[in-house]
Order: structure tokens, then C-alpha cells, then sequence
């Protein structure tokens, strides 16, 4: 059968496709995605060998299951082996599955961090990666090119042209093998996850599972509300979690999103790390106690620790627009360690080109385990060596204010430091003679604006914050 072709409002932003459900994000929009997945798997991958085959799962949302078993049937109509997962899952189980099935994409659906009324699409490359704005235009043209072809899921399944998959099988297998863990699990630590009633729930369990390690798991249930927050790893969604940091005796704590590709942790006593020290803290183990070699990432909004650890450690060090798809690329054109972004995704070496949140949390934990020291001391370390900086961000919403680039990209100086260079070319970031700085970028995911700010005291970056609302 086939649906009557509609002119989509759609469009791809930093990662993938987010719609507000029920209103833009709808069976027929979805249609109309997978129809333009379909048309462009089919025309424009033709340099990948092997048949066209697509791996599709869903988290936890509020009907994601039946949205991807939707796109299923309209890319098994076109002909495309289709490999579905038979759970929700993190989308890093996903990505890697695209590798394993040996595809030429995948297809998650997930809105990832954003709040309980959306749902998206993120398209994978058959390296696992996240798509390149060339592979998202090239969807978008094709929307509503072709009218939407769909199957009946029992039927397609019945004639083999769907495949439930179990893509956690392969992924976990890969995860133990990564990290060293018979040495994991001789040590005595113990660990807090908050998985932020997302698709990683049991992940880490099944990792550490007949260790001395004693892993507890907070907000596992499944609640497509998420208990009423975004799920996103940031302080303010994660009280639970801190005070039970803060009174208990945990040596770690750590945290997923509502898809479990970006993390945070949590130190003894109730400290939030952000991305940016989890970054820091990544480099600094695979460096140090793994002895890996080569390059490292941030993006334009990371942190000064960074370029101090580069500098320190001889390390090259790439700057990149914000989005981790712009990490994925150098992870596939060069040699690199690590890199992150400051929503939390982090990438490592010898792995898909792709950010796992379950992964980097491992890594933490085999770091306390190198260093046999828990995360307070590694912390506590690192700052001494390298600078301890206070970062922090918020969101205003764009009702609110104008995003005037001139205007931004003309202030002289912030809070009396001269301003002594200026960066554009993603969103404006202002950088003191200090090294503080302040930096103002429109969401590619939501309709607000992101200011991020970092200085040597809290109290001055939380003055930049207020300082760039003004300016808005």
C-alpha cells in the first residue's frame, strides 16, 4: 500500500531529527523519514559492499518501539534487510550493532536529553558514527520525492524481510573486552548509576556481574515521563543522586541520559563532574595508565583544562563546532585518544566513532582501579596538576531575547578583562585575557540558547552567565 505524499517540515539539526510528539513528530512524518532513508540507502551508499542492510532500535520514550517497528515496514517495502531490535536499547548498542550486521546505516529513535514530549531520529553510518551534514541534506532533499511505501510488520517478519535482532549480545561482549576486567572486578569499590529512566538500565550491571564490586542502580524503571525532568546529565536533574553521594559511602557515582550515548559522574561528597572533567579524566587514564598514543578533542565550548593537558602532554589537540558528529569524522580520519563534548558524549580510542556514555563510565572506574584511589583523590589530583576551572551553563529561551552575532562578537571586555580574541564560527565565544570566557550558541535540538561560561571561580562564572542573558 502507499500513503499520499505531504510537503514535510522537517529538518535535521545537530543530532538528528527532534519533534514534539503528536504534533510534528507523527506516524506520517516518520513514513515520510524512512521513505527518504530508503531512497537515499538506496542511491547514494552504493560505494558500501555487502547488501543494504539497516539496523533500527528505539529507547525508552514514549512510543519509540512503535515508531521504529513504522520505519521498519517502510524500509523493508523498499527492499532493505531489516535488522530491529527485539528491546529498547542505548543508542550505542545500536551504533555498534550497524558495524556488527555489517550495514550500510542505522536508525535510532531517541530525542536523547530532551524532555518527555519529544521523540527524533538519529541515522548512523555503516561505520557507527553519527551521519555528516552531507548524509542528513541528502535525507532531507529526498523528503517527500517518493510516495511511502510500507509492509505489515507481521508479514514483513513472516517473509524474513525484518529481522528482530538482540544487538546488546555483541555490544557487551565488546565492552568487557575493552576494559581490564578481571581487575575490575577483584577491586572493592563501590558504585552509584542514576540511568535517568533511559534505555541504559542493566547495562553496567551486566558488565560488572560476579566481581567485588558493589554496583547500585537509581531511576531504572522505565517512565517515558522521565519523572518529570529532561533526562540529562546535568546537577540540576540529578538531586537524588548527589545527596545520596553526599551521606553515602559510594566511591563513584555516574549518570547516563535518556539514551545512554553522553555521561556525567558524580565524586564522593556530592561533587557533580561535568563533561569537561570527565574528558579530562578519560585522556588522562588512557594516556597515563593505558598508554594510548595519538591526538585529542574538545569543541569550541570545552574547557581550558584541555588545551593545559595538551600542552603538558604533548598531545595535538582538535577544536570542533559543537555536535559529536564532528568528533565521529576525525575519529574515522585520524588517530585519536579521545574526544567529547560538553553535553557529555565521549568517544575513545579503538572503538566505533561513536560516544557511549556505559563506556567512559567503565573507564572511570578501571582509572580508580589503576590509581587505586577513589574518584575525590583522582579528582583532587588532576586539579593540582592542571588548574581546577569552574564551568557551568544555562538556557534561554530565544522568546526571551534576541541573538544578535555582531553585537555579541563586538564586546570589548566582560566583567572588566579585556577580551582578547573572538571565535564565530559556531555561535560566539568571548575569551579574556584571564582565561575566562563566555560564549553564546543558538540549540541545534530545541528553539533556545545555550550560554557557557568558565573562569577560575564560581562566582565569576556564574556572573558571565547573567552577563550573557543581558546580552540576549
Amino acid at each position: 500500500m502507499t500513503q499520499k505524499m505531504k510537503k514535510p517540515d522537517i529538518k535535521f539539526g545537530t543530532d538528528g531529527w527532534r519533534g514534539v510528539i503528536a504534533d510534528n513528530f507523527t506516524f506520517e512524518n516518520v513514513a515520510l523519514v524512512a521513505q527518504a532513508i530508503s531512497d537515499w540507502v538506496k542511491k547514494d551508499t552504493k560505494k558500501i559492499a555487502g547488501k543494504k542492510k539497516v539496523a533500527i532500535g528505539y529507547d525508552a520514550r514514549f512510543l519509540s518501539q512503535e515508531f521504529s517497528e513504522s520505519m521498519a515496514c517502510v524500509l523493508a517495502k523498499n527492499g532493505i534487510e531489516v535488522y530491529l531490535s527485539d528491546k529498547m536499547l542505548p543508542t550505542p548498542s545500536l551504533s555498534f550493532g550497524v558495524v556488527d550486521i555489517k550495514g550500510v546505516a542505522g536508525i535510532m529513535l531517541t530525542a536523547s536529553h530532551n524532555p518527555a514530549k519529544f521523540n527524533g531520529i538519529k541515522i548512523k553510518t555503516y561505520q557507527g558514527g553519527g551521519a555528516s551534514n552531507d548524509i542528513t541534506q541528502k535525507v532531507e532533499a529526498y523528503l517527500g520525492k517518493t510516495p511511502v511505501k510500507t509492509i505489515d510488520l507481521a508479514a514483513a517478519k513472516k517473509e524474513g524481510k525484518i529481522k528482530m535482532y538482540d544487538f546488546n549480545v555483541k555490544y557487551l561482549k565488546f565492552m568487557k573486552n575493552y576494559v581490564d576486567l578481571p581487575k575490575i572486578k577483584k577491586a572493592k569499590f563501590k558504585v552509584l548509576q542514576d540511568v535517568m529512566h533511559g534505555s541504559g538500565s542493566g547495562i553496567l550491571y551486566d558488565v560488572l556481574k560476579g566481581g567485588k564490586i558493589q554496583a547500585e542502580c537509581m531511576r531504572d524503571d522505565i517512565n517515558p515521563s522521565f519523572g518529570g525532568v529532561k533526562p540529562e546529565p546535568v546537577a540540576e536533574y540529578l538531586s537524588g543522586l548527589l545527596k545520596r553521594m553526599k551521606k553515602e559511602d559510594f566511591d563513584l557515582g555516574l549518570v547516563l541520559d535518556g539514551d545512554a550515548d553522553r555521561i556525567a559522574a558524580v565524586a564522593p561528597g556530592g561533587e557533580f563532574l561535568n563533561p569537561q572533567k570527565v574528558l579530562a579524566l578519560l585522556v588522562l587514564h588512557l594516556v597515563r595508565n593505558c598508554k594510548r598514543e595519538g591526538a585529542i578533542i574538545k569543541t569550541i565550548c570545552g574547557s581550558t583544562i584541555m588545551d593545559n593537558i595538551a600542552k603538558k602532554l604533548n598531545l595535538k589537540l582538535y577544536e570542533t563546532p559543537v555536535g559529536f558528529k564532528y568528533i565521529s569524522d576525525l575519529m574515522v580520519s585520524e588517530r585519536i585518544i579521545a574526544g567529547g563534548e560538553e553535553a557529555g558524549g565521549m568517544g575513545v580510542q579503538d572503538y566505533i566513532p561513536e560516544r557511549d556514555g556505559t563506556l567512559a563510565g567503565l573507564l572511570l572506574l578501571e582509572m580508580m582501579v589503576c590509581q587505586k584511589q577513589n574518584m575525590k583523590a583522582i579528582l583532587q589530583d588532576m586539579e593540582k596538576e592542571f588548574g581546577r576551572y569552574y564551568y557551568d551553563r544555562t538556557e534561554i529561551p530565544l522568546g526571551q531575547g534576541k541573538y544578535d552575532v555582531k553585537k555579541i562578537a563586538a564586546v570589548k571586555k566582560l566583567l572588566g578583562k579585556k577580551v582578547v580574541e573572538v571565535k564565530t564560527y559556531d555561535g560566539v565565544k568571548l575569551i579574556c585575557e584571564d582565561e575566562s570566557w563566555l560564549m553564546l550558541r543558538p540549540s541545534g535540538t530545541e528553539p533556545l540558547v545555550r550560554a557557557y561560561a568558565e573562569s577560575k571561580s564560581l562566582k565569576k562564572t556564574m556572573q558571565l552567565l547573567a552577563y550573557g542573558k543581558k546580552l540576549l
